[in-house]
Parts: structure tokens; sequence; C-alpha cells
């Protein structure tokens, strides 16, 4: 359990640190997809924090802070709760798998932190 636990948490980690990275850096498909929901450009940045804090409280749960690790994971399954809502109120559906994904991988890390 501990090795699943483990490698969930790191591809969440890695996801997360990632388009954390192409929000900050307004890549193109970020832009586009921001531009589809009705997001002002003007939160990207924000919303790149959450997602990179989100990445550092799993890595600090990884690191044996359990209770960060589970409130990063919590706060993650939140965040993607509301991507998927906010697809669903634009009723873009085309990507929604991809806030679907992510939010199934902080989903999966934070059953996996509360279970260890």
């Amino acid at each position: 359990m501990f090795i699943t636990y483990v490698i969930i948490t790191v591809i969440t980690i890695v996801a997360n640190a990632g388009i954390a990275v192409a929000d900050l850096s307004r890549a193109k498909f970020v832009l586009a997809n921001s531009a589809e929901v009705s997001l002002p450009q003007s939160w990207l940045p924000w919303l790149a924090a959450l997602k990179a804090a989100g990445a550092v409280g799993l890595l600090l749960g990884l690191l044996g802070v359990r209770f960060i690790g589970v409130a990063a994971a919590t706060g993650l399954v939140l965040f993607f709760v509301g991507a998927i809502a906010a697809h669903t109120r634009a009723r873009v559906y085309h990507n929604i798998m991809f806030p679907g994904g992510f939010l199934g991988l902080a989903t999966a890390s934070l059953i996996l932190a509360v279970a260890r």
C-alpha cells in the first residue's frame, strides 16, 4: 500500500507542478482553455500558486508531515471539483477529461494518504 501511495502521490505532484508552470508561462493551451471557460487571465498566477502549493504540500506529506499532505490533497480535490464545475457551467466538455484526470489523481492521493 505504501508503494502505491508514493507512486500515485509523486505522479500527482509532477502533474500539478507541471500545470502550474504552464499556467505561469501562459502556455497557448492554458490561455485557450481559460478563454473557453470564461476565466480571466489575471487569475492564472493565483491558480498556478494554488496548484504549486498543493504539489509542495503533497511532497511534505511524503516526507512525513502527514497532516499537510492530507490537507494539500483535500485542497487539490476541491480545486479540481471547481474546475469541473467551471467546465460544466460553460458547457465545455471536449477537454473536461484534463481537470477530471487531475481530480482523479488528487482523489487517489487523498484516499491513499488517509488510509496510510
